[in-house]
């Protein structure tokens, strides 16, 4: 049976960092991710498929984790 698992929107993901009271820059530097990687992800100017893009994008729940999905 597979797990169902909603993902945010980068609209989405942007209001939650903004909800939270940290800037993109904060969050990303508390994460481990590059700066630049996290708001060209949010801007849509990268798709999240591979590097600190990708895991950036599974950490701010736009993609699933692939450990939790089921081939």
């Amino acid at each position: 049976m597979s797990r169902k698992t909603s993902v945010r929107t980068a609209a989405q993901a942007r209001k939650w960092i903004e909800a939270n009271g940290i800037t993109i820059a904060k969050w990303s530097e508390e994460h481990g991710f590059s700066k630049f990687a996290v708001v060209d992800l949010l801007r849509g100017r990268r798709k999240g498929l591979r590097g600190d893009a990708h895991r950036a994008a599974i950490a701010l729940g736009m993609k699933p984790n692939p450990r939790d999905v089921e081939l």
